[in-house]
């Protein structure tokens, strides 16, 4: 039987053709799955760079490229084409095997004389070099070949590096970029080229001796080996969702571990595939549970609905077996802890509190009843981010507590006079049969320690970074100590609930050192989107749970598209009306308006959007009601999580981004304020990495302060900026 591969690239191309296209190219390769003799349909050309690469007809227009082993029955998918740039391709290109991962490469042999030559051409102005600090040696053994290190050496900056993208070999492209970022080699050896040799997929012993099947098994993330026809079909009939199929080396290293002796980590920028592992960690772990293990064993949570509700629908796509299905069972934490903490309780609902405008209210009665001197702002924030963080339960244990993080001291009488609030706000809630989803979370984790009940054999953990310490130990509570007790993924350039959700895993029994690893392949949004984003965080280096800094050193995409656009508007009509006329222009390309997402940081804005864009004839649909047909408009909180292949972020206007209420008064309490404003920066940060093709960022009147980094570089007539103008 004949050994297929398909590549990435071949996928992507599938998902764009016609239907009955599709239904020819299946009928082509299912073949090669099932008989040897399929390699006699291929066709060889003349002036070929590489003798191996073959077309084969799939309609008169339409042809495949695929790369036929020297021996053996093994075969690779590389392209879907038209007919004449199918046969243009297939004479450019060659496969090599990378020396350091032994995986199969891709290269374009043509483009790369042109661009070594048009680098020799202009050596002589740039004298500087990027990779001058590394030598050959360390070069070769990243699994640079000697064909590439003559190029490598002419390269000015990551500009140059940037534009071979699509004409180097691809693992080496990511071994050089991951230098040209700031990874020191052994980080690249460790992350990139080690990831890519122990991910290999297996193979047969039969099969072992084919060194076209062996080089596919060693690129993984590239190349899918299909092992008969029914497979063939399953992915060809969902194309876009090759998260399914292609995990990237280092993604797979990680959720397919035999077993972490501990809780496990993973973090990464957006869309690195955080979520991805996540989902097929869960997957792993659900298939390996013992036959008489109860259904829902494994807990895939996080920490809104609409997360939990599109983690739901990626584990029906992923996981296709019912009885591996039903072994994990995904709810919210707060959902989850309202259920135990009712169960514990004798089955009655609980009365909770979600309007934090009545929260504050109250506490500003307790402070006015009891005349102590402090803000209900600063008060509610004293009882998240240390009393309900480090489960102080009395007075003489908060006296003797860690305030680190808040910015205003308390000497031993004011701390006094704060608990007293503390008491006093408690005793309220109590009496009037009220929560809040803190509380039942910390009251939850008491019931289960408390009874030793353990319901669940595994936890993994989406959007890690913005639960609360008391969230954090009802998890904890929810599984016994153990190899793959928690899996963890996060990351705190996305955090977006302040300083109050930040933790200590090591505070709260999770012990992840040694245990955590960091993903830095962007696979959803282009590099222009991806920079662009990034460089509105300049200078922010948020913690990573564990003591230590988080770092986007070495985060880069594997896209490239249009640059993200930003329009200044005179007043908010204004902006409005530019923005259906924009979202009209990508509708008119062809996107689909569902693939379209609208950020807003107020809901008011987001529904006179709406109401624009009905108006206009196009439908829209507000996050958070009832699904419906049209563009998708939410606030920047609840794009968390979702992605789009267009993205229009608006109304980042001064005073609304970062909005004024959301931020402590720097009066009040100097170190929060700047949490705070942190918190506002990662949601528009958030916001704009939900783009996979295209960004338009727009604000009317002066604009946010926040986008002084990316405005300042841009010409008036590039901005727009009408208000400026004036």
């Amino acid at each position: 039987m004949a050994t297929l591969g398909m590549h990435r690239d071949f996928l992507m191309e599938f998902a764009g053709l016609e239907k009955s296209v599709q239904r020819r190219v299946y009928e082509t390769f299912e073949k090669f799955t099932g008989a040897t003799h399929a390699g006699t349909h291929l066709e060889k050309l003349t002036n070929q760079r590489d003798p191996r690469i073959r077309t084969i007809r799939i309609t008169d227009f339409w042809r495949g490229v695929v790369l036929k082993a020297d021996r053996g029955d093994g075969y690779l998918l590389l392209k879907v084409l038209p007919h004449d740039k199918a046969n243009d391709w297939a004479c450019k290109h060659r496969a090599s095997v990378n020396a350091a991962t032994q995986g199969v490469e891709i290269r374009n042999d043509v483009a790369l004389e042109r661009a070594t030559a048009s680098l020799r051409t202009r050596a002589s102005d740039e004298p500087r070099r990027l990779f001058a600090d590394r030598s050959d040696k360390v070069l070769r053994s990243l699994g640079i070949d000697e064909e590439i290190l003559p190029i490598i050496r002419l390269l000015p900056d990551e500009t140059h590096l940037e534009a071979l993208h699509r004409v180097l070999p691809e693992q080496q492209f990511d071994v050089l970029v991951g230098l040209a970022s700031g990874m020191e080699p052994a980080d690249v050896d460790r992350e990139i080229v080690q990831a890519y040799a122990r991910a290999a997929a297996p193979v047969s012993t039969a099969q072992s001796g084919d060194g076209l099947v062996s080089a596919m098994a060693h690129a993984r993330g590239r190349v899918a080996l299909v092992s008969c026809p029914e497979e063939l079909l399953e992915i060809l009939e969902r194309p876009f969702d090759a998260w399914r199929i292609f995990l990237h080396p280092a993604q797979y290293r990680i959720a397919y571990r035999d077993s972490y002796n501990g809780p496990a980590r993973v973090s990464g920028g957006p869309g690195t595939g955080k979520t991805v592992v996540a989902l097929h960690r869960t997957y792993h772990l659900a298939r390996r549970l013992p036959p008489d293990a109860p259904d829902g064993s494994v807990l895939l949570t996080t920490y809104t609905k609409d997360l939990a509700a599109e983690l739901e629908r990626c584990l029906a796509l992923l996981v296709t077996d019912e009885r591996i299905r039903a072994k994990v069972r995904v709810v919210t934490v707060d959902a989850l802890a309202n259920e135990v903490l009712r169960r514990s309780r004798g089955g009655a609902p609980l009365k909770i509190v979600f309007n934090q405008r009545a929260v504050l209210a109250r506490w500003g009665r307790v402070a006015r009843r009891l005349g102590v001197d402090f803000t209900d702002v600063f008060l509610d924030q004293e009882w998240r981010q240390v009393v309900l963080a480090q489960a102080i339960d009395g007075p003489e244990q908060y006296l003797r507590a860690s305030r680190a993080g808040r910015g205003t001291p308390l000497g031993p009488l004011k701390k006094a006079q704060l608990w007293r609030a503390v008491a006093a706000f408690e005793e309220e809630l109590r009496e009037a049969g009220e929560w809040t989803f803190l509380q039942v979370c910390a009251q939850a984790a008491r019931a289960l320690d408390e009874g030793g009940d353990r319901p669940f054999r595994h936890l993994v953990v989406d959007e890690a970074q913005d639960l609360h310490p008391a969230q954090w130990r009802f998890l904890r509570a929810l599984v016994a100590p153990g190899p793959d007790d928690l899996f963890l993924a996060g990351d705190p350039h996305q955090r977006i609930y302040g300083n109050g959700n930040k933790v200590s895993l090591r505070a709260v029994g999770i012990q992840v050192v040694g245990r955590s690893a960091r993903l830095r392949v962007n696979y959803r949004t282009t590099q222009e989107i991806l920079g662009w984003s990034a460089s509105l965080l300049t200078g922010e280096r948020p913690d990573d749970m564990d003591g230590g800094e988080e770092s986007l050193v070495g985060y880069h995409s594997t896209l490239h598209g249009a640059h993200p656009e930003t329009h200044g508007h005179v007043d908010r009509p204004e902006e409005i009306r530019a923005l259906v006329e924009r979202i009209g222009e990508w509708t008119a390309s062809g996107v689909d308006p569902e693939d379209i997402g609208v950020a807003v940081r107020t809901v008011q804005l987001g529904r006179d959007i709406a109401r624009a864009l009905e108006h206009a004839g196009t439908p829209a649909c507000m996050l958070g009601s009832t699904p419906a047909p049209g563009v998708r408009i939410g606030t920047m909180h609840r794009m968390k999580g979702l992605e789009f292949r267009c993205v229009a972020v608006a109304g980042v206007s001064d005073g609304v981004v970062p909005m004024r209420s959301a931020l402590t008064p720097e009066e009040t309490d100097p170190q929060q304020y700047r949490e705070d404003l942190n918190g506002e920066l990662n949601l528009l940060f958030v916001a704009c990495t939900r783009a996979r093709e295209a960004l338009a960022v727009s604000w009317h009147g002066t604009p946010s302060e926040f986008l002084a980094p990316v405005v300042a570089q841009l010409p008036p007539q590039g901005r727009r900026d009408d208000a400026l103008a004036r």
